[in-house]
């Protein structure tokens, strides 16, 4: 694994020079995470700021009947960590686990911060992080309560096409919020139609 596509990332956000991107890049270290590898158990602190080049993590928590609900995925080129157990230093509530094998890079909190506070442009880069991050949650949340299931399906095939090949059905049936037969059944309405 070569650095460049880690360059890349903060260049193309148009707050980072490239004499930046470079120096924040050195701080990174080479992460392998195996298929079915955690790379965060719920009730750990969130310690690393992951840059995912390659491969597919999903987040989950257990509801009050042990089920496990997705909350999440993760594919190339996103940014992975539990904001809240990451900032506020607390057991974190969900679990992030690899789909895929997965290669990328990390930093730990205190490095993060250390770069925070010595580099403005590094700021402002996790302040755009974080509001996309918020965004999106908030959309989300929004759609869950303002759209049908078929809408929430079409939306995620549009976003993430590809995670259809990457993950069980019964992981995106419960981020959808529906069940496995549900599920099936509005795949093949949406297929019919086409």
């Amino acid at each position: 694994m070569h650095k460049e596509t880690l360059i890349r990332f903060f260049q193309n956000t148009n707050l980072i020079s490239f004499s930046s991107a470079t120096e924040i890049a050195a701080q990174f270290s080479s992460k392998i995470i195996l298929k079915n590898q955690f790379q965060l158990t719920a009730g750990k602190i969130c310690d690393e700021y992951l840059f995912l080049e390659k491969g597919y993590l999903r987040a989950f928590a257990n509801n009050t009947e042990g089920n496990e609900i997705t909350t999440g995925f993760y594919s190339q080129g996103q940014i992975i960590f539990e904001v809240s157990s990451f900032f506020n230093r607390t057991g974190s509530q969900e679990n992030i686990q690899a789909l895929t094998d997965c290669e990328g890079w990390v930093i730990n909190y205190e490095q993060l911060n250390n770069l925070f506070h010595t580099l403005p442009e590094f700021r402002e880069f996790g302040r755009s992080i974080l509001v996309k991050g918020y965004s999106e949650l908030k959309n989300r949340m929004l759609s869950t309560i303002t759209e049908s299931a078929e809408v929430r399906y079409k939306q995620l095939l549009m976003a993430k096409p590809e995670i259809f090949q990457y993950v069980p059905l019964k992981n995106i049936a419960s981020y959808l919020g529906i069940t496995d037969t549900s599920l099936s059944r509005i795949r093949k309405e949406v297929s019919k139609r086409k």
